[in-house]
């Protein structure tokens, strides 16, 4: 029995063709670009995979998970009230169901990855932007309107990166877009007292500046771009901090930017969260790194598929 999972991310897209044992045999990537260019994409990749027994789609939120409607996430501008999975059924013919990507991460995660045989886990994206999906009790909690996890938005600062539209939010300061926006602070501070750091010695430097690169030269031990991460390692320690406190998981699983720089990141954050987390929940919880990797996404948009075709 085959499904279709849709991961539908802030830089990029993919549609994958797999089975219950969360075994992706099939794949096709591409941008995301604006929204109709890249619904035309993902009709076009899931016409080339058919047929199949339902549709999963993961994607960042706000979302309707029961009406099936993508609101205005904010790592997809435009992307206003895209009612996605009546769109796909009418397209295709079979059922079609949306997720927080978040949550659909934490599931496979749960099942196939880190926290496989835990009761109470947290997945943190990581990613373009920072979601949480919960794991409480040995169940997925999504919440009254499906946003539960949301802590992107959960203000850390008095200033700071904006992200989720506010400014020293947790993702602001812990997510790959944010970890840009915070290098470019840094720089721009510099440069106002004529001076420069490394990773940006001009204005026109800031432009081809990314994630990626900053974590190539940090680990290469530029103390400019380790200051980076050493801020950005600080706030997940008082993010994760909160969330032990609030939630006392078993285990906090991160995905993407977390998962590829751990050594980046874990000995400030352990050092902020001993400082600032109950001792005793401290001492119950393991913070991984995501194990499912890169293809994260892709069995998250097949669980998704699979996980409620289940409940039907």
């Amino acid at each position: 029995m085959d499904y279709i999972g849709i991961d539908i991310g802030g830089t990029k897209c993919a549609v994958v063709k797999g089975n219950v044992d969360m075994g992706v045999r099939e794949k096709i990537g591409f941008p995301t670009t604006t929204p109709d260019g890249t619904i035309r994409e993902i009709f076009s990749a899931v016409r080339k995979l058919m047929p199949a027994e339902a549709i999963g789609i993961s994607c960042g939120g706000p979302l309707d998970e029961k009406k099936g409607v993508i609101m205005s996430p904010p790592n997809l501008p435009g992307w206003d009230n895209v009612p996605i999975t009546a769109m796909l059924e009418a397209e295709f013919g079979i059922k079609a169901y949306l997720c927080n990507d978040a949550n659909a991460c934490a599931l496979a995660e749960w099942r196939f990855g880190a926290g496989k045989g835990t009761e109470n886990m947290v997945f943190l994206t990581f990613g373009t932007g920072l979601g949480a999906g919960l794991i409480l009790n040995g169940k997925l909690y999504t919440g009254a309107g499906g946003n539960a996890g949301e802590v992107g938005h959960i203000r850390l600062a008095k200033s700071g990166p904006v992200g989720y539209g506010k400014e020293g939010s947790f993702e602001g300061f812990c997510s790959g877009g944010g970890i840009k926006k915070l290098a470019e602070i840094l720089a721009r501070r510099a440069f106002s007292s004529g001076k420069y750091l490394s990773y940006a010695k001009t204005e026109a430097d800031l432009d081809a500046l990314n994630t990626k690169r900053l974590a190539e030269l940090a680990k290469s031990g530029d103390r400019d771009a380790l200051k980076v991460f050493e801020i950005s390692a600080k706030k997940l320690g008082q993010g994760l901090s909160v969330i032990i406190d609030v939630l006392n998981p078993e285990a906090i699983v991160i995905g993407s930017v977390y998962a590829r720089c751990e050594e980046l990141f874990e000995k400030k954050m352990l050092k902020i969260m001993e400082k600032e987390a109950l001792c005793e929940s401290l001492a119950l919880c393991k913070v991984l790194p995501a194990e499912l990797g890169d293809e994260v996404g892709d069995v998250a948009a097949l669980c998704v598929a699979i996980e409620a075709s289940k409940r039907i």
